[in-house]
């Protein structure tokens, strides 16, 4: 065999362990994954100089970024527990599809805002829009195999870091070129074109629940109490290790949630890193994302879904104290210890949820947990802007940091001792082809 048939056999094998190790990206995961990357394009580009756009150009008071996050997070929450009741009970596509044109719209709130009291007004419509949160959630549970789930995480991560890498960089050209002001603008009506986009895109979602009645705008409201009353009941039939493993996932987000908020504001004022350098610092945390997001899926998939968890808080840990007295460069050597944090995290939290909770109830279940998770991200980001400025006014703008580093010790003791993983794993659902479910074609063109 000659030089070309060997390139030939080797290039067929790398192919087809490839096309083996894939093929789970069809159906609904794989219309869900384009349109991941196109939204994704846009997501990352207001991100560094949010708080700047807040605190030097409209002017926000020095509360203004924790009471944006609030309004943010309890928007967030007041829709979690309809959204996974609705979604459970009237399936995952409506909800999905629908929102995703709100939030498309909530963009231009940002692009023409006058003063702060806009973004917080596009923030809340924003925000109401994710009550499709649970069932885009349960969409990709229902379509991944048990043993893909943590490499399908992983690639959700994957696409996440990969089409958020130039959004800092456009951020910074366009700082460069227009100004603080004008490029913000541009972000969001740019923002605003890519999200219709994605929503026009995932209207070719294929529904996975079946339903006896179509969706009706007033479940909104009427399913409310019964919303709150079944995401509460389901806990009895869940096993005890999806309550701690709830309560990590709920501590780590309040405990990123203090810092997030002021992190620019950090920077520029104690670490002294300039306005024009700080975006910088977000291209190595989204190509770590990138490099990194296989690799911890295989992991995930391979040696159980504790120990990357655990690795997940230790890393989180060395990031914040890295951050807490840095230069340019710790920086963003912190920024990629998060991203790796920030992968084993979601990979082995979606992997292990996933495993523990039936496809019935997996609605309610994100409905519940994002609720609670909401919530304390929003009085996270209260807490981390009142502690920024009260910390600042004595000479410790530290304080928010080290709450979150106090944190990591209760949530490792958790993971450590109450949470197991099963000895079988939950199933996946396969996608309803159009013949086989009518009663859903009916309910998703109802409205």
């Amino acid at each position: 065999m000659g030089l070309a048939g060997f390139l030939r056999k080797t290039f067929s094998l790398i192919t087809g362990l490839l096309r083996r190790e894939f093929s789970f990206i069809t159906g609904n995961y794989r219309i869900l994954v384009i349109s991941w990357i196109i939204m994704d394009i846009a997501m990352e580009m207001p991100n560094p100089n949010f708080q700047y756009f807040i605190t030097d150009v409209l002017k926000g008071p020095p509360m203004a970024l924790g009471l944006i996050g609030l309004a943010n997070f309890l928007a967030m929450a007041a829709v979690a527990f309809p959204g996974g009741y609705l979604t459970d009970k009237y399936g995952r596509r409506w909800l999905i599809t629908t929102m995703t044109f709100g939030m498309a719209l909530s963009w231009l709130f940002f692009a023409f805002a006058p003063t702060w009291h806009f973004i917080l007004l596009g923030t809340v419509v924003s925000s109401l829009c994710l009550i499709y949160q649970p069932a885009l959630f349960a969409m990709v549970q229902d379509s991944l195999p048990p043993e893909r789930r943590g490499m399908g995480s992983s690639i959700i991560q994957l696409i996440h870091g990969t089409f958020n890498t130039p959004g800092p960089v456009i951020a910074g050209l366009l700082l460069l070129q227009f100004g603080l002001e004008w490029s913000m603008r541009i972000i969001y009506l740019l923002m605003t074109g890519l999200y219709l986009t994605a929503a026009v895109w995932r209207l070719r979602l294929k529904e996975t629940m079946k339903r006896k009645e179509p969706i009706r705008f007033r479940y909104f409201f009427s399913s409310y109490p019964k919303a709150i009353k079944e995401s509460f009941g389901v806990w009895k039939v869940l096993p005890r290790s999806m309550f701690w493993l709830a309560v990590v996932q709920t501590l780590v987000m309040f405990g990123m949630s203090l810092t997030w908020v002021i992190n620019a504001l950090y920077a520029r004022e104690v670490l002294l890193i300039p306005t024009e350098q700080w975006w910088i610092t977000y291209i190595p945390l989204l190509l770590t994302m990138v490099v990194a997001s296989i690799p911890i899926g295989f992991m995930v998939d391979r040696f159980g879904r504790k120990i990357p968890l655990i690795f997940a808080l230790f890393i989180l840990g060395a990031a914040t104290f890295v951050f807490i007295s840095g230069t340019l460069l710790t920086v963003i050597i912190s920024m990629i210890l998060f991203g790796i944090a920030q992968l084993l995290a979601m990979s082995a939290l979606v992997a292990l949820s996933t495993d523990l909770v039936d496809q019935k109830n997996r609605g309610k279940v994100n409905g519940f947990i994002n609720f609670i998770g909401y919530i304390m991200m929003g009085f996270g980001m209260l807490l981390g802007n009142y502690l920024f400025i009260e910390g600042t006014g004595i000479g410790m703008p530290q304080l928010p940091f080290y709450g979150t580093l106090l944190l990591i010790a209760p949530e490792l003791l958790i993971v450590l001792f109450l949470i197991k993983e099963p000895k079988k794993r939950a199933s996946m659902v396969q996608e309803q082809e159009t013949e086989e479910a009518p009663e859903a074609n009916e309910s998703t063109t109802g409205e």
